[in-house]
């Protein structure tokens, strides 16, 4: 794993090239892929039947899923070509998904998968003082946004230009 993060780490946000480090660095350490909320994938488990898997811990595998759903067998034609540069931009608080948990699944198929070749990642982004949180409410979210009456392009412009 170490050596696959060294090859693509040029090509990455210096915070996503430190996060990932550290997290290399301390080796596999133990990680909650559950919460306390009322949105999510229950857990099938006595006793966690008030819980829910966080959504990072799964969201990844997604993406593949998602392309296969909108290409079919086709997906594979990208998901799978050495030639895929797949770019990547999120918060610093979801970098080891994308850049340890993530690849490490995708390694453990023992298929040729596109990892992440460029990654950035910034600080958090803040609304009103306080750090963007889908579960504390905080921000401007997607079922939100046709009431404000602006264009999602010019969400897109205003969110890249505002970025930490």
């Amino acid at each position: 794993m170490k050596e696959w993060a060294e090859a693509r780490i040029p090509k990455w946000s210096s915070n996503a090239q430190n996060i990932t480090k550290d997290w290399l660095g301390k080796g596999l350490q133990a990680r909650s892929i559950t919460r306390n909320l009322k949105w999510g994938i229950p857990v099938p488990k006595p006793g966690f039947t008030d819980r829910v898997f966080y959504v990072w811990f799964d969201a990844p595998i997604g993406y593949i899923s998602m392309t296969a759903e909108l290409l079919g067998e086709g997906y594979r034609a990208w998901w799978l070509a050495p030639s895929t540069e797949l770019y990547q931009f999120m918060g610093k608080d979801n970098v080891h998904f994308h850049s340890v948990m993530f690849p490490a699944c995708l390694l453990g198929t023992r298929q040729p998968y596109t990892t992440v070749k460029h990654l950035s990642a910034t600080e958090y982004l803040l609304y009103e003082g306080k750090k963007f949180s889908k579960s504390n409410g905080v921000g401007v979210f997607c079922d939100s946004l046709p009431q404000t009456g602006i264009e999602a392009s010019l969400w897109r412009f205003y969110l890249l230009a505002v970025r930490p």
